[in-house]
């Protein structure tokens, strides 16, 4: 059975090895790439939600300023 899967009794053919290993090369750079991305998407979401939160307290501000003396 195990020599079927291969696909002759001589193992495995050098071309498929390289293409395997080209392919799981592969996977590693895209996972690389997933785990840069993410954290970048993760440090926009924070920057994004600091910028909400202190516009709000800039309104809040705005509403209890006290009239200017005239």
């Amino acid at each position: 059975m195990a020599k079927a899967l291969l696909g002759y009794v001589g193992g495995s053919d050098p071309r498929l090895l390289a293409e395997m290993r080209r392919l799981q090369q592969r996977v590693q750079d895209l996972e690389s790439e997933l785990g840069r991305i993410q954290a970048e998407k993760d440090a926009l979401a924070a920057a994004a939600s600091h910028n909400r939160i202190m516009e709000s307290m800039e309104s809040v501000d705005a509403h209890q300023a006290e009239p200017a003396l005239t």
